[in-house]
């Protein structure tokens, strides 16, 4: 089937994750011409590079052709196959990049994918380690992908620039997907989140903890942030420190926020105080912003209600973030699938943003390579 779908092209360097990804899952060749052409340094980026690496070892038998100056890129996929791997992320972006990714794909694998990643799982571009560990995997949970062998965990912490951290993720493969309607988000009930330091001193931790607490004690009274402090050989080669913040609801919504402090030698130094301040704002901003699934995770609750059963999924979102807009045109692109749209304007019992209801019907999409024990 996937040797007779015609190939899809598109140009630039953006949404190279995506299209890839959709790529792998519907079987469709994809073409991406005139990747930074113009730039002085055209081109596939190492980052860029590296993930396409990482989806080679995941998959079998897929043909990836890249020209000699890397502007060009052919994409044809091959069987998600998964199993035990390892792979060494770029340093120039966070693990968090090669992770969404592989939360996309891990579930439709041949066989249940265990994963080392080594690079950086802290930064200030990437959802962190910590973020996706909190919001992304009980969002998975809500599709019916679950058991003991599912689990993502910082062995060791790695700031930019050097990195140095490794992370371990292993998912369950499923044939299908539940349906789901996730549209009341509830109302917060408590906030967890994780301040760590490497290579500083473990005060800093504890100072970021007592900035963020001075704006959230306002909120609520059930706040409990962890500080983690890694020494010796598991606190990576940079020193570095920074907060995730994730806000629980009465039913199961996750919603979070996060920053870290700049790389070492990359802009003005920043006081542990201000940064959990800011991050405080940015959860207070993220729950006006609301929906039942946070702005980090819009996308990838979008393709499991694409890929789910031939049935009615609902969820009710924030705003949408450009990113995700830009993945429901490549979806209707890979599987011709359209959402229903419907504005909800905040009335009475919406409090915050104006929120957005997202129907589909799913495709009916079966894992056909899980091995039937």
């Amino acid at each position: 089937m996937a040797t007779q779908a015609h190939s899809l092209s598109y140009s630039g360097c953006n949404f190279l994750r995506q299209r890839l990804v959709l790529s792998t899952l519907s079987g469709r060749p994809v073409k991406i011409r005139k990747i930074r052409a113009r730039d002085d340094n055209p081109g596939l980026r190492d980052f860029e590079a590296s993930f396409i690496r990482l989806l080679d070892k995941v998959t079998n038998g897929s043909r990836i052709e890249i020209n000699q100056t890397g502007t060009t890129l052919y994409y044809q996929p091959g069987l998600l196959y998964g199993g035990s791997l390892e792979h060494d992320c770029s340093v120039l972006r966070g693990i968090g990049y090669y992770l969404e990714s592989l939360l996309c794909l891990a579930p439709f694998m041949k066989h249940p994918l265990r994963i080392v990643l080594r690079g950086v799982t802290n930064d200030q571009v990437d959802p962190s380690v910590d973020v996706l560990k909190a919001t992304a995997l009980p969002l998975l949970k809500q599709f019916g992908i679950d058991g003991e062998s599912f689990e993502l965990k910082v062995v060791r912490r790695g700031m930019p620039p050097g990195g140095g951290g490794e992370v371990f993720f292993s998912c369950p493969v499923r044939k299908i997907l539940k349906p789901i309607q996730l549209i009341d988000p509830g109302k917060i009930k408590r906030i967890r989140g994780m301040a760590y330091s490497v290579r500083v001193s473990p005060q800093m931790a504890n100072r970021i903890v007592d900035s963020a607490r001075s704006i959230l004690n306002k909120f609520l009274p059930d706040i409990y942030i962890y500080t983690d402090h890694m020494k010796g050989i598991n606190s990576g080669k940079s020193p570095g420190f920074g907060l995730s913040l994730v806000a629980e609801t009465t039913n199961g919504t996750f919603l979070s926020a996060e920053l870290a402090s700049n790389p070492q030698g990359q802009g003005a130094a920043m006081l542990p105080e201000d940064l959990g301040r800011n991050c405080a704002r940015l959860l207070l901003e993220e729950i006006y912003r609301g929906g039942c699934v946070d702005s980090t995770n819009q996308s990838l609750a979008l393709l499991l209600m694409t890929l789910g059963q031939q049935d009615v999924s609902k969820v009710l979102l924030g705003p949408l973030s450009p990113y995700t807009i830009e993945f429901l045109r490549h979806l209707k692109s890979f599987f011709q699938i359209m959402f229903k749209i419907e504005t909800k304007p905040c009335g009475e019992e919406l409090k915050g943003g104006d929120k957005v209801l997202m129907t589909c019907v799913g495709i009916g999409f079966s894992n056909l390579s899980k091995t039937l024990k």
